[in-house]
């Protein structure tokens, strides 16, 4: 064969192919092009092959994000202050002052998703006061899952809300006895009243913008992360927002590689949206690095089941049906692949009836579609997802929002949600991911420790052993089962000879660590086309070019993204609150830290003032 432009030995490599593991593997024009045992693969490097002894590490084939939105997060990675994994309030409450300090007028100190209370040594939010006092005069909006923002009062006067401001539908902006806005935002029943406020912010010019998508790679890289589906996502128009994407693909700037799909943006103009899409681009299109792969996976509006477990189940309108009918028949007819967000079993029967009526007059026959989420989704409906060959894209929602799904639906519940095990059993293909940056974090190894230990970043214990995952199983839905959501099974997701050459080495062996430790785990050299796209510890003087941050004031060159503290020892302790701390008393506690105790209170009849937030 030509000779291999580079070769990592002496390693304990996880091919998720036969064999399972090998000692030395080598790359050539971008894909894997032997492996085996040091001695036969070594005999192949020619004078220009770069050889690499890997010190007896773990790799394994580079992790796939099945649901994350890189397009939209990478152009304002740069804007965002990360809580992602930090350890205590208090560190997070410091990181916000200080990047306050550095952040000119009139930007703002944003902190958008990926972290919740529980993480938190303290067990609790952030209060209105505590970030006024960090930031008493640069604009703060700090976003909790799909369920609140807070906002300080110098984002209260950027965004322009006031006592004479209306409630905005699907929202409603907290107010005080006076009527004037305190700075809470409440999703109800859907977050676009969260979204639409953070659009209000400054954006970054299209320079910063293709620096702030390169670190986003970078990041990832960090983690292992070598490919992502990307979901689209609100206010991601296409083609105007891809527009630095597409400019990083043609300068051959990627480090991971897209499979993006179309996400509508006009409620009650889905239609049109998709017609107009299907006529500019089809499934397929672009290289490797940069392809286009169907629809969703909003494909009408009144089909979102948004999940805010602080909120009771929404009901979909009676008229989603005839809207979703009309817009997967047209994807059918034009065999695009699609997906769909479903949290609960109750959308998902509905959008079944659709999905089985198209069938039958226009037949998916291979047609590749999924839904993303399905936490409570039955056995009933993964029979007929499985009979219609759909999919099902899982993701660590449950490691964020666990507490509060408990808290509504009880333990028993909880016990099998998402239903993975089951999944697997009946043969259906999943693929699993993050559903970063908003909600959860972008970090892998968080989603490889909850499927496996089954427990929430806050230490609850979600599932029995019966749906939890052995972590070889785990890793193969990061790898090989994304894979099938973009139709490129057989050309990623294992080191086999033809696959493409995407491979990470581990800073700790995922399969042997205690399981707490999983989540702590980094990569120390990425690779990609069989390229290194990054590298650290002893494989540092391997590592691209360092890429400068910009803008300069931006809290990635200070903070980076994922907290690298390393993972905490154990989980946080338990939460402390009243006597009466049950139920959704007992969350007020969790989600803004602990009341004085009073006399009888009119409100809650408890002695506890926790009431007035």
């Amino acid at each position: 064969m030509t000779a291999p432009d580079l070769i990592l030995h002496n390693g304990k490599i996880t091919t998720n192919d036969t064999p399972s593991e090998v000692s030395a593997i080598a790359f050539a024009g971008g894909r894997v092009a032997a492996s085996g045992t040091d001695d036969a693969v070594l005999k192949a490097r020619g004078s220009a092959t770069r050889v690499v002894d890997l010190g007896g590490r773990r790799a394994i084939p580079g992790l796939n994000d099945s649901h994350l939105h890189l397009i939209r997060g990478g152009l304002n990675f740069n804007l965002e202050l990360r809580w992602d994994g930090v350890p205590s309030l208090a560190d997070a409450l410091r990181m916000l002052t200080e990047q306050a300090r550095r952040t000119p007028a009139p930007q703002w100190v944003r902190v958008v998703g990926g972290w919740n209370e529980f993480q938190f040594a303290e067990r609790r939010m952030p209060t209105l006061a505590e970030v006024n006092a960090a930031a008493p005069d640069t604009p703060v909006f700090i976003l909790h899952l799909y369920d609140r923002a807070i906002l300080n009062a110098a984002a209260l006067r950027a965004v322009g809300y006031t006592k004479d401001t209306p409630e905005p539908p699907g929202g409603e902006i907290q107010r005080d006895r006076n009527g004037n806005p305190t700075g809470i935002l409440i999703a109800r029943p859907n977050a676009m009243i969260l979204y639409a406020t953070l659009a209000k912010g400054p954006k970054l010019g299209p320079s910063d913008q293709l620096n702030s998508t390169r670190h986003f790679m970078r990041e990832l890289n960090r983690l292992g992360v070598t490919s992502v589906i990307d979901a689209g996502g609100g206010f991601q128009n296409y083609p105007d927002d891809y527009e630095i994407i597409e400019d990083l693909h043609r300068r051959g700037e990627m480090t991971v590689r897209v499979a993006y799909n179309l996400f509508t943006q006009k409620p009650k103009e889905e239609f049109e949206d998709f017609s107009r899409w299907v006529a500019m681009t089809k499934p397929g299109s672009g290289s490797d690095y940069y392809r286009m792969n169907g629809a969703g996976e909003m494909l009408v509006f009144s089909a979102a089941d948004f999940e805010d477990f602080l909120e009771p189940r929404p009901d979909l309108a009676p008229g989603m049906e005839g809207e979703l009918h009309r817009v997967v028949k047209l994807l059918a007819e034009h065999r695009w692949p699609f997906r769909l967000h479903a949290t609960y079993d109750e959308s998902i029967g509905r959008f079944l009836d659709v999905f089985e009526a198209v069938d039958r007059e226009v037949p998916f026959a291979g047609l590749r579609w999924f839904f993303d989420h399905a936490e409570t989704v039955t056995e009933r409906n993964l029979e007929r997802i499985k009979a219609l060959g759909g999919g099902i894209a899982v993701q660590h929602r449950m490691a964020f929002q666990g507490e509060y799904f408990v808290d509504r639906y009880g333990p028993g519940v909880a016990a099998h949600t998402p239903p993975i095990r089951k999944m697997l059993e009946m043969g259906i293909p999943v693929g699993a991911g993050t559903d970063a940056t908003r909600v959860a974090s972008f970090n892998p190894w968080v989603s490889l420790y909850w499927m496996v230990t089954g427990r929430t970043v806050g230490g609850l214990a979600l599932y029995p052993e019966a749906n939890r995952l052995d972590r070889a199983t785990a890793l193969r839905l990061y790898t090989q089962g994304s894979a099938w959501m973009s139709a490129e099974d057989g050309q990623k997701g294992a080191l086999a000879v033809g696959q493409l050459g995407d491979l990470t080495v581990l800073s700790a062996d995922y399969f042997t660590v205690p399981e707490n430790e999983i989540r702590g785990i980094e990569s120390v050299l990425t690779v990609v086309g069989g390229k290194v796209v990054y590298a650290a510890g002893t494989f540092a003087p391997l590592a691209p070019a360092p890429l400068p941050v910009s803008p300069d004031w931006s809290p990635v060159g200070v903070y980076g993204g994922y907290y690298s503290g390393g993972p905490q020892a154990g989980a946080p302790a338990p939460a402390r609150c009243c006597a009466q701390g049950s139920k959704s008393h007992g969350l007020l506690h969790r989600l803004f830290g602990p009341a004085p105790q009073t006399g009888a209170d009119p409100f809650w009849g408890t002695g506890c003032s926790c009431w007035a937030f």
